[in-house]
């Protein structure tokens, strides 16, 4: 094999390898959940925000059990990974059903939706700002932030492209049932 072959061998491998390790942040279950769902945009939002929410919990949980002292950093970046790629699934949905036409019932539910992803929005960038808090005040989480300092950047930029796409939908989006408000 001609070196120029050897390495479009090797690139190609290494493609495959990184791709094999990106995990996908759902379990069997919450994508059942989100199939079953499939044609209903509120329900699936809601679905979404439940599962980022158990993102953050689960960090939550880990950050205060002593037994997982042991690769917590690792544990939370994993973690943040996961909710960011749930951020990004939320995204996807916002875009693809605010290009859709819906119908009433379904414009309306896709409406409720947006205000709860900015509520929920709300709820994940004060856990976000807590994490980083800890990771600046308490010196065994400044370590363990190592771990996680660069993924945990990436999570409040992805939520803030989040909660500026909901923002911007839904002051575009108003349901027809709603009398139009006076300038």
């Amino acid at each position: 094999m001609r070196t120029a072959q050897k390495i479009t061998v090797l690139l190609l491998l290494l493609t495959v390898a990184a791709a094999a390790r990106r995990r996908d942040p759902l379990s069997e279950a919450e994508t059942d959940q989100l199939r079953d769902a499939a044609q209903e945009p509120g329900k699936r939002l809601k679905l979404y925000i439940k599962f980022t929410e158990a993102r953050l919990a689960t960090i939550d949980e880990v950050r205060a059990d002593p037994q997982q002292a042991p690769g917590r950093g690792k544990k939370v970046h994993g973690l943040l990974e996961d909710f960011t790629a749930l951020l990004d699934e939320i995204n996807d949905n916002l875009d693809a059903y605010q290009g859709r036409p819906l119908t009433k019932g379904d414009r309306k539910e896709f409406h409720k939706g947006l205000k709860e992803v900015i509520e929920a929005a709300g709820r994940f960038g004060l856990k976000l700002k807590a994490l980083r808090a800890a990771a600046d005040s308490d010196p065994q989480t400044r370590v363990e932030s190592e771990d996680y300092r660069f993924v945990l950047q990436d999570a409040e930029d992805a939520l803030k492209s989040t909660l500026d796409m909901a923002r911007e939908y839904d002051a575009s989006q108003a349901p027809e049932d709603e009398p139009a408000k006076k300038k």
